[in-house]
């Protein structure tokens, strides 16, 4: 998938090699000037890090996905646009507070993770290995399965370099969708143990059914103190129609991933992979939502409040460049120091 495999605190390979030192490429001249000219509160970055097509850019020369995927976040985190990434690989399988502490232990101390819940939480059935679901999930939104393998372990690992706790909920089984208030009140228990429990943690729910954008589904954001994860996806409405929910929140955080472009509809993933592959340039700019985007950005920070957005290479193409371009955006926006 896209995120790394299991992280080793070894300083051997598992053939018992020395691994290799992913080098930094030489950034743009351009881009330290752009990184400090945005607002200290926007953690910009991507969905995850092990892509060799982003030699010359990130990496200095060309490296495989197994050895960017183990060794490439600390040149990854050199790059001056970035100051977070995504971290869905405990969506597959939960990650213990060894591994997050291994993550953290590789960037400075004012980086930031996007931390993904396991699936077991936010999935409503239980799949098979190509994605059909089987049967339901008993474990879906537990408060108990929550705490133990997302909140505990992720905050003990990563602890202040913890941006924020990500529920991003699957589609749902079409029977539920045509009555959401069972799974909203479920949902609303959740959040509110997570408030209790953990009260410092940002807590970002992101859907992909629009189903969910009803008034209870915002109540129960708001009552419990988590945010709607603004998430740019092609099961989900354009940008200007998600941001009713942020104004309703407002004032507060915005936490953000931008997953797939929206031409490519609600099952785009593969025919994005492959006509953008891999990842060098941008292949479908979509200037309207990144100047949308923009405004969001810089109205949060204007206001104090943190922004974290991470973006996909299947956005626009390339996710370095469109941090690029959406960190211009911003300051035509209107957001800076």
């Amino acid at each position: 998938m896209d995120q790394p495999p299991l992280f080793t605190a070894s300083l051997f390979d598992d053939d018992g090699t020395l691994p290799p030192v992913v080098g930094a490429a030489d950034p743009d001249p351009a881009l330290a000037p752009l990184a400090g000219a945005l607002p200290p509160r926007l953690w910009l970055g991507t969905s995850s890090w092990h892509y060799p097509g982003w030699a010359g850019r990130v990496w200095d020369r060309t490296y495989t996905e197994e050895q960017l995927s183990r060794h490439g976040l600390p040149a990854y985190a050199r790059h001056p646009l970035f100051r977070a990434v995504g971290l869905d690989r405990g969506f597959y399988r939960p990650l213990t507070v060894e591994q997050y502490a291994g993550y953290a232990a590789q960037v400075p101390a004012e980086f930031r993770f996007l931390v993904k819940a396991p699936g077991q939480v936010t999935d409503a059935l239980r799949r098979g290995r190509g994605g059909q679901g089987l049967q339901p999930n008993p474990d879906f939104l537990d408060i108990e399965r929550a705490w133990r393998d997302l909140a505990v372990p992720a905050g003990e690992g990563l602890g202040d370099k913890l941006g924020a706790l990500v529920l991003q909920i699957s589609p749902l089984p079409a029977v539920w969708l045509n009555d959401m208030a069972p799974v909203i009140a479920r949902l609303h228990e959740l959040l509110r143990a997570l408030r209790v429990r953990a009260p410092a943690a940002l807590v970002a729910v992101e859907v992909r059914d629009p189903h969910w954008l009803t008034p209870d589904f915002v109540a129960a954001l708001k009552d419990t103190g988590a945010t709607y994860c603004l998430g740019l996806h092609g099961k989900m409405p354009p940008i200007a129609e998600q941001l009713p929910i942020l104004r309703v929140l407002w004032p507060g955080p915005l936490v953000c991933r931008w997953n797939l472009n929206l031409k490519h509809g609600a099952y785009g993933y593969e025919t994005a992979r492959d006509q953008y592959a891999p990842y060098d340039k941008l292949v479908d700019p979509d200037p309207d939502t990144r100047a949308a985007l923009a405004r969001v950005i810089a109205g949060t920070t204007g206001a104090g409040w943190p922004a974290f957005v991470t973006l996909s290479n299947k956005a626009e193409g390339s996710a370095p460049l469109s941090v690029a371009a959406l960190a211009e955006a911003v300051l035509a926006a209107g957001g800076s120091r």
